[in-house]
């Protein structure tokens, strides 16, 4: 039987794993996000055997940290994709790390602050303006980009017309891009 992703209340979903470590729904969004989190990792340049492994380590953080959830800030599918994001952050630091033959010696620089900070933000600024957007855009944006799936994939998945799927993602785009070019002249 196929998921109807349409209906499904995912942030009902973190929070009966927050309140009661409840597997079933566990299961429902291990089932919906892991796959999505892999192939949005393996989109950005990561091997299949990192993207699984980092899709398992942002799925174990969703069960441990699910009392982190705050759906006033971000949709759970812009939160596991943000998780999702900084695994591959870290992995990718981790695996530029000299092997211990290569290390110099002296101190290690240090890490730059500021570009860390930037980042932060920015990832702050996009789950904002995110939430912002109108629920029929955020959710047919999430699908595109945190779901890796095709305009025409979306269209089969929730019934509307390809042409409506398309004017919604361009519309929100332009408002992302506005919101976040707006907060970043702000700050």
């Amino acid at each position: 039987m196929a998921e109807n992703t349409e209906q499904t209340d995912w942030a009902a979903l973190v929070f009966r794993v927050r309140d009661h470590q409840d597997k079933a729904a566990f299961a429902m969004l291990f089932k919906h996000f892991a796959p999505r989190v892999k192939g949005f990792l393996m989109k950005s340049g990561a091997g299949e055997t990192l993207a699984e492994e980092c899709a398992q380590d942002v799925m174990a953080t969703l069960w441990q940290k699910a009392g982190q959830f705050d759906p006033a800030r971000a949709s759970v599918a812009t939160w596991v994709f943000t998780i999702a994001r900084n695994r591959r952050i870290d992995a990718l630091r981790k695996a530029r790390r000299p092997e211990p033959e290569e290390l110099t010696w002296g101190p290690e620089p240090e890490p730059d602050q500021g570009d860390a900070l930037d980042a932060q933000n920015d990832t702050e600024r996009l789950g904002a303006a995110m939430a912002r957007l109108p629920e029929k855009q955020r959710e047919l944006i999430e699908r595109a980009y945190y779901g890796d799936l095709s305009h025409s994939e979306i269209a089969a998945e929730t019934g509307l017309p390809l042409g409506t799927i398309k004017s919604r993602i361009r519309l929100a785009l332009e408002r992302l891009r506005h919101q976040m070019d707006v907060k970043a002249s702000q700050g």
